[in-house]
């Protein structure tokens, strides 16, 4: 995998001082690391019967409309609050500066529906648990979260101890 960590840009104090910013549009800037990170997720889920891939604002939207197309599924945006057109359901998570939320669209989940949710960072796992959360309000099920790069001192993987949890690369001590 040290070959796909190559293709990460790290860019040291951004947004602010003291954090370390795995910039991923890097990766998907290269056409053999991108398809090798799609391919790799799609493997994982082929064949479970996924009805949607539900993908986190923004990069999660580019990660999860890649894999749903190679699971022939649907995509379900998962966007910040007042972005999404019609009737939404909303779920609020705290960050370390404060909260926000995020809203998918009321009917895009039906009962039972299995969705795998994609984003391209695993850290705190505040915004995971949230998309989770929306999913389990209308019904649907969520076996897996699915993630391109996780820092998993940060224990993002604890909020969303329902469902299982999948990275491709992880960056201890960050």
């Amino acid at each position: 995998m040290e070959h796909l960590k190559q293709s990460i840009r790290e860019v040291p104090d951004f947004p602010r001082p003291g954090i370390q910013f795995y910039d991923i549009s890097t990766l998907f800037r290269e056409p053999a690391a991108f398809a090798e990170v799609v391919d790799r997720l799609a493997r994982r889920y082929l064949g479970m019967n996924i009805d949607a891939v539900l993908g986190i604002e923004a990069r999660g939207f580019v990660l999860g409309s890649a894999l749903a197309y190679r699971l022939n599924t649907g995509i379900i945006l998962a966007r910040k609050k007042g972005k999404l057109p019609g009737p939404t359901i909303s779920e609020s998570y705290s960050l370390e500066y404060g909260n926000d939320a995020i809203e998918i669209n009321a009917d895009a989940v039906a009962p039972g529906d299995v969705i795998i949710v994609v984003d391209d960072l695993l850290a705190t796992g505040g915004t995971a648990s949230a998309a989770v959360k929306l999913v389990k309000k209308c019904g649907g099920l969520v076996p897996e979260c699915a993630f391109l790069v996780e820092l998993p001192d940060l224990h993002g993987r604890e909020k969303i101890s329902d469902s299982l949890v999948y990275s491709i690369l992880q960056y201890a001590g960050d």
